[in-house]
């Protein structure tokens, strides 16, 4: 029980730093500067760089593992055409919502890996439960900013975004009551995942990242993949 309860606290403040990311936005009202635009996109690159991070050292590797080669490449190619097709749609229904829908695209399969491979390997969980926060914090803020300039209150996006934290505790109890003797299946989940990531990150969050005449903001990526490198080594992975 005491390792459930570990999971379900570690899944919950997860998601928790994006409603985080999305207070210091709201907090946050200095004018929008050169160098604040600079900051923000440098933020936006911090995000896809933890992202990069997490397929690298904690969802392909797994997957590489574990799955053959046809089933290994038939589910990181549908992670991304499926990715594709919910851009698509999210796009047309209802705007550009890039930051947010990366945020719950890799959100919830991260969160069912995380609770799968928890009883097997709690560095391994530790590790996606480290990136899941530390990507969330710069997606949240993004997305609050995102969502602010199409219109909506405060109130109704921090609420959303708080509400959305939940999902991680459900997301990762699920891995852990279902698929934690799995590995195949889990596996599976992390190479569909890595593929839609890879999808999001030069769709969605790198073309955000670009600022004409500025070199600075990509140098966030840099900052980012860091980040994971360095919580690899940490957990000894």
């Amino acid at each position: 029980m005491s390792q459930l309860l570990f999971i379900i606290g570690i899944s919950w403040l997860a998601g928790f730093s994006a409603f985080i990311g999305s207070s210091i936005a709201q907090i946050e009202d200095t004018p929008n500067t050169e160098a604040k635009q600079e900051f923000i996109y440098g933020i936006v690159a911090l995000g896809g760089g933890i992202l990069l991070a997490a397929v690298a050292y904690a969802l392909t590797p797994k997957a590489i593992e574990e799955l053959g080669i046809t089933s290994l490449t038939i589910s990181f190619c549908l992670g991304g055409l499926i990715f594709c097709f919910l851009d698509a749609v999210i796009t047309k229904i209802s705007g550009q919502k890039a930051q947010l829908m990366a945020m719950l695209l890799d959100f919830i399969p991260e969160a069912i890996s995380m609770g799968a491979v928890f009883g097997q390997n709690q560095n391994l969980g530790i590790l996606l439960g480290s990136f899941i926060a530390a990507q969330n914090l710069p997606e949240g803020f993004n997305s609050y900013r995102e969502m602010k300039h199409s219109g909506l209150s405060s109130r109704k996006i921090q609420i959303a975004l708080f509400a959305i934290s939940f999902i991680g505790p459900i997301a990762a109890c699920l891995g852990y009551f279902f698929l934690q003797d799995n590995n195949i299946l889990t596996a599976s989940i992390m190479s569909f995942a890595s593929g839609g990531i890879l999808y999001l990150i030069f769709q969605d969050i790198a073309p955000q990242a670009k600022m004409k005449n500025h070199w600075k903001p990509p140098l966030g990526a840099i900052l980012g993949f860091a980040i994971g490198m360095i919580a690899h080594k940490l957990l000894g992975l």
